[in-house]
């Protein structure tokens, strides 16, 4: 990496949760000025036990809050924004759509139209990466998912992520704001507390010495990408920006692979040295979820040079290994 961040102030919203800590911390080793919105405060979290709560710059905002935005982007010359906050929960979206149209959707067009209003009366803001999701694409007959795929999304959490990808994107076209969106894939790997996700939950399980409970039959297919590759794609994914030809684009991130839950579940197992079997307590599919999917990330890799360095055995073990000692 160059020294584009050295010295520059970053607002990162969703610094605080899994990927948005990992994130965070690479930009603070850049030497950039992290500056981190939160309104709840986790009681467990990779950003406390990292120790980022004193390196990056703490500011009371909720993104359902203009005005605070407004004041945050002014006062602290924002000029490069990675917005990860989120409600990520497939099964929490399910249940509370309101909470996670409001989180997901108003939230996102309240930060880009914070980040455009402090380009109308002060310095631009230079570079905006905004977090879809691939389950934005909902259900297709034909796979892998690649960018020019239609989002058609039928479930409230992927509902959400497509309006926050199509809102962004409207704000590169219509404002030429610079704004990327990424949609990546199923994320792992240590410091995840999330622990409706397989990954988190069968490595808890494990360490306590039970069995891991899937709440499907086993055979819904995902791909999977290390939490570390997520972020180097995200920096990725904003250095893109420095070519206006990028503004307004989508990038898909992934390993590229579908694997099926049964199978990540018993590379953990393997990791863990347990002797226990899997307790499959599902038929098919969980309603409101897809059954499979994964991405082209050929775009990623040709034109921006990423590609994930970490492969599925080795980040499983990781990840494992964080929880053993975390737990």
């Amino acid at each position: 990496m160059d020294n584009r961040y050295q010295g520059v102030p970053v607002l990162v919203t969703g610094a605080t949760g899994f990927i948005g800590s990992r994130l965070a911390e690479r930009l603070v080793d850049l030497g950039a000025e992290v500056i981190v919105p939160r309104r709840d405060v986790p009681a467990r979290s990779y950003f406390r036990i990292a120790g980022l709560e004193e390196r990056c710059t703490l500011v009371q905002a909720d993104l359902l809050d203009f005005d605070a935005l407004v004041r945050v982007v002014n006062e602290y010359g924002v000029r490069a924004v990675f917005h990860l906050a989120a409600q990520t929960i497939v099964g929490t979206a399910n249940r509370s759509p309101l909470s996670t149209f409001e989180s997901n959707i108003r939230g996102t067009y309240n930060l880009l139209e914070a980040c455009r209003t402090a380009g109308v009366v002060g310095d631009p803001v230079e570079r905006i990466v905004v977090a879809s999701s691939d389950k934005a694409y909902g259900s297709h007959e034909t796979l892998p998912y690649r960018e020019d795929f239609a989002l058609q999304p039928e479930y409230p959490y992927d509902v959400s992520k497509a309006a926050t990808d199509m809102i962004a994107r409207s704000y590169a076209k219509t404002y030429g704001l610079p704004v990327a969106v990424t949609r990546f894939a199923n994320i792992y790997g240590g410091g995840d507390f999330n622990f409706s996700r397989i990954v988190p939950d069968t490595a808890r399980a494990l360490v306590r010495g039970e069995r891991p409970v899937i709440r499907s039959d086993g055979t819904p297919q995902r791909d999977y990408m290390h939490v570390e590759d997520a972020a180097s794609a995200y920096l990725r994914v904003g250095e893109s920006l420095d070519d206006e030809a990028n503004w307004g684009r989508a990038w898909n991130a992934g390993a590229g692979e579908p694997v099926a839950v049964i199978d990540i579940v018993r590379k953990l197992i393997e990791v863990s040295g347990r002797d226990v079997e899997p307790d499959i307590r599902g038929q098919g599919t969980p309603h409101g979820e897809i059954d499979r999917q994964w991405l082209d990330s050929t775009a990623i890799r040709e034109e921006l040079g990423w590609r994930p360095e970490w492969d599925l055995d080795r980040g499983l073990a990781e990840a494992y290994a964080w929880y053993a000692e975390h737990l």
